[in-house]
């Protein structure tokens, strides 16, 4: 099944624009934009599956990730998003259980990842950006139609006497909510326990004043007043936000990179694949120079080197996940000059304020997330010709080793800058400084501390290194430790990465993908939810699913 459903998968592009879109649609009127969902049924990835009710697959949420981004970018005028959908009745049945049905395990896992990363940056936006994100529900709204409207800052809900919110997953497809619904319900919307429980067993959910009553919802307006009530709402939330009503955006213009073979080259980023050894070198390439004004940046729109650079990398480590599941080691390299990085930096600290920088920050910090969420070895190799500084270093943070060359004859060094120390943050809500001195914080304050950029053998004193090796076991030590990665379980690997990555406080976030994400991908294995007659594989059949009922 794994070969036949992955070749009936096409390659990936996460790469849209919103003429391109099949499945919203997404107008404005000044400062509320509306991003209507209309799933064109017969437009899924693949021809197996029909997406009905407006229930999803990745390509229709590769459609709300690149709308999203572009609200934040290009309409800086936006201050509300309404998500609602243009089928009577319905606003979305979730993902399409058809989809899942037929897909490999990978793909499942890999799916709900990317859904719970496009939803986790509507909330960050709503933090960060100064957007504020209303769900109308126009209709019925079940599984991750309902975590779509939970991602939200408000929900609305028509009450027709049939629409209802629901997560149906438990009682009809013997799964869980993929995007986080469980720990949101409880941990955002703050829903009561024991409420919860009866929420998440009863398949036809919740509707009216009930849906309020029990925090699932925010408002029930009748039909004949609902599209009013919604805009007074938005025109309300409008007058809040600090978002520039006055500036022009800049476009977010194709990455458009060279693919060939075993080679996806962009501007700043390389990505070389080797299949046999199921390794892939990673390499982003510095800045040329820094800006010397705000103007300059909107000048340069996005080519402005830190915007362009994270957009491909992000771009490269999607295609990595989805496109290239056999390749489990990436090496992380990095190459130019490091002060001419450490000057935009600078830049980007002094101007953090104004509302494009300010975006620009938080796109590398969802980059960087996205890396320390992506179920592979990172290894970093650090070497001269490097610019492992500042926002760049973060790769070698995030990595689960870094190797840096100690050869007294080429000068190699490292150095930290005020973007390690704050805007970067991981979902754990920590610097990645922080998380790896977790029980030595002094370590920090020290690094800070240091006086100009990180010889080898300071960097490894200093922790800031896993190994220094000379000139002569620089490339053993370094092959040895890539060959004996790659031998390892794939499946033990991702597991040990996960719990090693994380540490510190839990979050809402890194419960959804630490908590929900290890229950999802067992559960989608087991035979009550995906044998020969579990509960997902008997869905819209006339078979009834057989559950053995012994507990694990």
């Amino acid at each position: 099944m794994e070969t036949a459903t992955r070749a009936a998968m096409p390659t990936v592009s996460f790469e849209t624009a919103p003429e391109r879109y099949k499945h919203w649609k997404l107008t404005f009127d000044g400062p509320v934009a509306t991003l209507a969902m209309d799933v064109r049924d017969d437009a899924g990835l693949s021809p197996d599956y029909r997406l009905k009710l407006n229930s999803y697959d990745l390509g229709v949420d590769i459609e709300l990730a690149d709308a999203i981004q572009r609200i934040r970018f290009e309409h800086p005028e936006v201050r509300v998003v309404v998500i609602t959908s243009l089928k009577e009745r319905v606003f979305c049945a979730g993902a399409n259980i058809f989809m899942l049905r037929g897909s490999t395990h990978t793909w499942k896992v890999n799916f709900c990842k990317f859904t719970n990363e496009t939803r986790l940056a509507i909330e960050d936006a709503s933090v960060h950006s100064g957007l504020t994100f209303v769900a109308a529900l126009n209709g019925t709204c079940a599984g991750g139609g309902y975590e779509l409207a939970l991602a939200c800052d408000e929900i609305l809900l028509v009450d027709d006497g049939n629409s209802a919110v629901s997560l149906p997953e438990t009682p009809l497809l013997g799964v869980l909510p993929g995007t986080g619904g469980l720990t949101r319900v409880v941990d955002k919307r703050r829903v009561r326990r024991d409420l919860a429980d009866v929420f998440g067993t009863v398949a036809e959910g919740v509707k009216g004043k009930r849906a309020v009553e029990w925090r699932l919802v925010d408002a029930v307006y009748p039909t004949s007043q609902f599209k009013a009530q919604v805009a007074e709402r938005a025109a309300a939330l409008a007058g809040k936000s600090d978002r520039p009503g006055d500036a022009a955006g800049i476009r977010l213009t194709p990455l458009d990179p060279g693919v060939t073979g075993n080679r996806i080259e962009y501007s700043c980023v390389l990505l070389e694949i080797d299949r046999d050894k199921r390794v892939a070198a990673l390499t982003v390439r510095g800045p040329e120079g820094a800006p010397a004004s705000v103007d300059e940046v909107i000048a340069a729109g996005d080519r402005f080197w830190p915007l362009r650079a994270f957009r491909e990398l992000d771009d490269a480590l999607l295609r990595l996940r989805i496109n290239e599941p056999l390749i489990g080691t990436i090496v992380l390299k990095t190459r130019g000059d490091q002060e001419t990085l450490l000057a935009v930096d600078a830049f980007l600290d002094a101007h953090a304020d104004h509302w494009l920088v300010r975006e620009v920050i938080h796109l590398i910090k969802r980059t960087l997330k996205r890396l320390d969420l992506t179920s592979r070895s990172f290894f970093a190799l650090i070497e001269p010709g490097s610019c492992f500084a500042g926002t760049l270093f973060e790769l070698a943070l995030a990595a689960d080793r870094s190797y840096m060359l100690d050869d007294p004859e080429e000068r190699n060094t490292i150095a930290l800058s005020r973007m390690n120390a704050g805007p970067l943050t991981m979902s754990n809500g920590l610097t990645r400084l922080e998380t790896r001195f977790l029980g030595e914080p002094q370590h920090v304050a020290a690094a800070f501390a240091h006086d100009g950029p990180f010889e080898p053998g300071d960097a490894l004193e200093a922790g800031l290194v896993t190994f220094a090796p000379d000139d002569l076991d620089w490339d053993d030590e370094v092959r040895l430790a890539v060959e004996a990665r790659a031998a390892l379980s794939p499946d033990a690997l991702t597991g040990m990465e996960a719990n090693l990555r994380f540490a510190g406080p839990e979050t809402m976030e890194t419960k959804i993908f630490g908590r929900l994400t290890a229950w999802q991908n067992w559960i989608f294995i087991r035979p009550n939810a995906v044998g020969e007659k579990g509960a997902l594989t008997a869905y819209g059949s006339q078979s009834r699913p057989e559950f053995d009922f012994n507990r694990t």
